[in-house]
C-alpha cells in the first residue's frame, strides 16, 4: 500500500506520549533522579490531551488509491484516548512516593508505562486487523516488564512470566484468527471488512477466525475464561501497576472489541451470543470469587474481572431491535469512564495504606477512620461507587444504563444474571466498607492520633483526583454518560 499523506498533528497523542516515554529515560539517565523521568512522563500526558481532542473528526496514513486510512480518530477514538491520558497521569501520581522510596527505578518505571499508554492511546484509532494487533501486542509488552520491576518481590517475577505466557498465546490466537478472516473476505481494512460482513454471510472459516479475535480481546478485559493471568499479576504487581492494568489494559481492550463488534455488525449473530457468554461468566464468577478473597489488592482483582463482565453487558445485548449504535456504545463508554475514576481511587487509597503501614489484608483496615478519616471516607465511597449504592451515585446509574441495552433487546437471562451478580458484589463492597469504621480492640488499637496515616502528596493528589471526578459524575451523569456525544 502507498502512503500519500501522513498528518503528524492527527497522530501527534501518540507520538507525544511514546517521545515522552524517551525522555523520561533520558532525563534520569542526565539527572539521576527518578522523579525527573516522572515528571517528564506527567508533562508529555498533559500535552498528549489537548492534542487528542483536536484531532477528532481526523484521518491519515491513508492510501491514495481507495482513500482508506489506517488511522482515523472517531469520537470514540478521542474518549478513550483520554480515558487512557488521564489514567496513566493518575498512576504516574500514585507511583511517585514508589520511586522517591526506591522501590521502583523512575526511569524505567516511566518508560515501560508511557509506552504501553502510546500502544493504548493507538489502538482505538486504528483502522484495520493487523495495526489493531500490533497496538494491542504495544500495550501489553511493556506490562510484563513492569510487573517484574518490583525490587525484592519474588513474586513480581513468577507473576510477569505468568501474564507474558498468556500473552504469548493469545498472539499466536490472534494472528491465526487474521489470517482465517483474511482468507475468507481478502481485506483486513475495518471499512472494507464492514461492507463484506454486510454484504455476505459469515462462512465456517470466518466464523472461526472472528472467535479467536474474541477470545484474544477476552484476554486484554480478563473475561472469564480468560482471565486467569490476572489475580496472581495484580497482587505480583506493585499497586500502581495493578492499577494500571485494571483501567488502561482493559480501556485498550474494549476499545479493540468496539472496533471489531463495529466491523462485523453485520454477523451480530456471531459475536453476540459469545460476548453474552463471556459477560455472564465475568459477572458471575468475578463476583463469588471476589466474596472469598481476604487480601485486598487480589479483591480488587476479582472485583475488577466482576466489572469488566458489566461493561460487556451492551454488546452481548445487540440483537433484534438492539443494533449496534449510539445506544451501545454510549452505555460501554460511560460505565468505563465511571469505572475509571472509582476503580483507581480504590487503588490509590489501598497504595498509600500499603506503603505507609504494610498492610494487604483486609483485615488491616479494620477501623482505618481512626487513623485517616480522610482515606477511610474516600476508599468507602468508592467502594459504594463500584457496588452501585448512594452515595456513588453514578455507580449505580452506569449500572441502570448497561441494564436497560439487555432488557430493551429482550435478553432477559442476561439482564437477570447482572442483577445477580450485582446483588452478590454488594456483599464483599459492603463487608470492606464497615471493617473501615469498626471499632477496635485495645490490643488491636491503631495508635493515638498522632501516629494519623498520610500519604505522600502526590499520592494524595491522585486519590483527591478520582474523588472529584467520581463526586463530578455522581452530582452531573451526563459528564460520564455523555462523553461521546460532546466529542
Amino acid at each position: 500500500m502507498t502512503i500519500q499523506s501522513i498528518d503528524l498533528l492527527t497522530l501527534s497523542p501518540t507520538v507525544v506520549v511514546a517521545l515522552g516515554a524517551l525522555l523520561a529515560l533520558v532525563a534520569e539517565l542526565v539527572t539521576g533522579r527518578g522523579q525527573v523521568a516522572i515528571g517528564v512522563g506527567l508533562g508529555a500526558l498533559v500535552a498528549a490531551t489537548p492534542l487528542a481532542v483536536l484531532a477528532s473528526g481526523q484521518q491519515t496514513l491513508c492510501n491514495g488509491v481507495d482513500a482508506s486510512c489506517a488511522y482515523v480518530v472517531s469520537p470514540l477514538a478521542v474518549a478513550l484516548q483520554l480515558i487512557v491520558l488521564t489514567s496513566t497521569a493518575v498512576v504516574l501520581l500514585m507511583a511517585s512516593a514508589d520511586v522517591a522510596a526506591h522501590t521502583v527505578p523512575g526511569g524505567e518505571f516511566t518508560f515501560l508505562i508511557l509506552s504501553s499508554a502510546s500502544g493504548a492511546v493507538l489502538v482505538p484509532a486504528t483502522n484495520d486487523l493487523v495495526t489493531l494487533i500490533v497496538a494491542l501486542e504495544v500495550v501489553s509488552l511493556p506490562t510484563f516488564a513492569l510487573v517484574a520491576l518490583r525490587r525484592g518481590e519474588p513474586r513480581a517475577a513468577e507473576a510477569a512470566l505468568k501474564a507474558f505466557i498468556y500473552s504469548i498465546v493469545s498472539v499466536a490466537v490472534s494472528l491465526y484468527g487474521i489470517s482465517l478472516l483474511y482468507g475468507t473476505t481478502g481485506v483486513v481494512a475495518f471499512d472494507q471488512l464492514a461492507a463484506a460482513a454486510t454484504l455476505t454471510e459469515p462462512t465456517p472459516l470466518g466464523t472461526a477466525g472472528l472467535v479467536m479475535l474474541l477470545a484474544v480481546i477476552g484476554f486484554k478485559v480478563a473475561a472469564v475464561p480468560f482471565h486467569a493471568w490476572a489475580p496472581d499479576t495484580y497482587q505480583g504487581a506493585t499497586v500502581p501497576v495493578a492499577a494500571y492494568l485494571s483501567v488502561v489494559s482493559k480501556a485498550a481492550g474494549f476499545g479493540a472489541l468496539l472496533l471489531v463488534t463495529w466491523t462485523f455488525a453485520g454477523w451480530s449473530e456471531i459475536w453476540a451470543p459469545v460476548i453474552a457468554v463471556l459477560a455472564g461468566l465475568t459477572m458471575l464468577v468475578g463476583n463469588v470469587v471476589a466474596l472469598k478473597q481476604r487480601h485486598a489488592v487480589r479483591l480488587l482483582a476479582w472485583s475488577s474481572i466482576a466489572q469488566a463482565g458489566y461493561i460487556l453487558v451492551p454488546l452481548a445485548a445487540v440483537s433484534g431491535s438492539v443494533v449496534w449504535g449510539p445506544g451501545v456504545t454510549g452505555a460501554v463508554i460511560g460505565y468505563l469512564v465511571a469505572y475509571t475514576a472509582m476503580n483507581l481511587g480504590a487503588f490509590g487509597v489501598v497504595a498509600i495504606v500499603a506503603r505507609r503501614t504494610g498492610a494487604a489484608s483486609l483485615a488491616d483496615y479494620r477501623g482505618l477512620v481512626r487513623r485517616s478519616p480522610w482515606l477511610a471516607v474516600a476508599l468507602a465511597f468508592f467502594l459504594a461507587s463500584l457496588a452501585g449504592l448512594p452515595p456513588g451515585l453514578i455507580g449505580l446509574l452506569v449500572k441502570v444504563r448497561v441494564l436497560i441495552v439487555p432488557v430493551d433487546a429482550g435478553v432477559w437471562w442476561l439482564a437477570a444474571v447482572m442483577a445477580v451478580a450485582t446483588v452478590i458484589g454488594l456483599a464483599y463492597y459492603l463487608a470492606w466498607a464497615a471493617l473501615l469504621f469498626r471499632r477496635l480492640d485495645t490490643a488491636d488499637d491503631g495508635g493515638p492520633p498522632e501516629q494519623l496515616l498520610i500519604g505522600s502528596w502526590t499520592s494524595t493528589v491522585a486519590v483527591a483526583v478520582c474523588l472529584a471526578l467520581t463526586l463530578a459524575f455522581s452530582l452531573a451523569p451526563s459528564l460520564a454518560l455523555g462523553l461521546v456525544d460532546r466529542l
